[in-house]
């Protein structure tokens, strides 16, 4: 009787340490799925739209106008180690200045580069400056007081 009730108690652990060191996932943020970013249209679709096609972001764009971001990752924890991020997507839509719709593009997380993994673009919309044309841009930005208390 002793002995099977160790048997059983070893058995016990064996199972519950197994268990242990099973992953968990958890999931973070919310991303639309490919199916509701289908029907944002570039051109098309208005600020006023999102909310009903996507949803609301977990993010806006810092600058007012500048777009909404939607952030998911997923995370796997296996025992006592540290929470490790597995996958991450970012949906960043643009609008331009009258609130319409001008850029839908989607990025992951390859590892730790971020990729390009769909874009959708109105024609002439995407404008890409240079950090020697940003610094040029603004040489005519600073004045005298900026530098002189």
């Amino acid at each position: 009787m002793a002995a099977i009730r160790s048997l059983m108690t070893l058995a016990f652990l064996a199972i519950l340490g197994l268990a242990a060191c099973a992953p968990i996932y958890r999931n973070h943020g919310y991303v639309p799925p490919d199916v509701e970013l289908a029907q944002v249209v570039p051109g098309q679709t208005t600020r006023d739209d999102l909310p009903a096609l996507v949803g609301r972001p977990s993010a806006q764009g810092l600058l007012t106008g500048s777009g909404w971001y939607y952030v998911g990752s997923r995370w796997r924890r296996v025992g006592p180690a540290a929470p490790e991020e597995i996958n991450r997507e970012v949906v960043a839509i643009s609008f331009a200045p009258d609130g319409v719709v001008s850029n839908v593009e989607r990025f992951g997380l390859e590892q730790g580069r971020v990729v390009t993994l769909s874009r959708r673009v109105t024609e002439g919309s995407v404008v890409e400056v240079s950090v020697i044309g940003q610094l040029l841009g603004n040489l005519g930005n600073f004045q005298a007081g900026d530098f002189i208390d």
